[in-house]
């Protein structure tokens, strides 16, 4: 499905901005069982960065519809995210403005009803922006950052190495990268010749190795409602790394 489309836009909308009863709601089979840190997947891969401490500037890369980037804002004096669905952007910045956009949340896919996509409290607008871009080829002007956030976005890139190849310039000494990936790696967006030959976790630690010290691993689960029949359960592989 081409993440331009408004079906995508409203399910990453809830996936973002949607309360756990909002997204749980007449689901047709039982969830009670879940992690409800799966309902809350765009905060936890902040959190885990574990900053203590206030930051000047974070860049979250494949931010989609925006959440984690207003998150990171609570920490951040600027933050910038950057998607390459201009869908995903437009949407992020009316969140941003205060606009508090309507999306819809399926109970079957010709039936739906409306939400509103709010601003998280605690965060803080001013200091973001949004723009559409490629994270492997990403304007020259960036700048470098305290933090660089990129959450479910290396496995949906024709050209992986393109974008590690960057974090050394992108991330400042001293500096937190968080990288988590459900590491699906289907050809539709990653050719094989282009994808790991072994163990994601491998992968990175052979490319970031170099400049990057491994801190933490952990794996952060998250459910994405189609409809209130449908749900995407994943786990998301989380390393933080810390740049030398």
């Amino acid at each position: 499905m081409s993440y331009e489309s408004d079906v995508l836009r409203d399910w990453y909308l809830l996936f973002h901005y949607g309360t756990p009863e909002e997204i749980l709601a007449d689901a047709g089979f039982d969830l009670a069982g879940l992690s409800k840190g799966c309902t809350r997947f765009p905060v936890a891969t902040v959190e885990a960065a574990n900053v203590t401490e206030p930051i000047g500037r974070a860049l979250d890369i494949g931010c989609a519809v925006g959440r984690s980037t207003f998150e990171l804002s609570k920490v951040a004096d600027e933050v910038i995210g950057i998607d390459f669905s201009q869908s995903f952007v437009d949407v992020a910045e009316e969140v941003r403005s205060g606009k508090e956009p309507i999306y819809r949340r399926y109970s079957e896919m010709h039936l739906s009803e409306e939400l509103r996509a709010q601003l998280p409290e605690g965060g803080k607008p001013e200091g973001v922006s949004f723009e559409q871009g490629d994270a492997m080829n990403l304007r020259a002007d960036l700048g470098s950052f305290d933090l660089v956030h990129a959450a479910n976005l290396l496995c949906r890139l024709p050209e992986p190495l393109r974008f590690l190849n960057n974090l050394y310039d992108l991330v400042k000494p001293g500096g937190t990268l968080v990288m988590a990936t459900p590491a699906t790696w289907m050809e539709e967006y990653t050719p094989a010749e282009n994808a790991p030959k072994g163990r994601t976790l491998d992968f990175l630690q052979e490319h970031l190795a170099d400049s990057f010290e491994l801190r933490e691993v952990s794996e952060i689960p998250f459910l994405i409602r189609e409809h209130q029949r449908k749900f995407q359960l994943s786990t998301s592989q989380t390393s933080v790394w810390v740049r030398q």
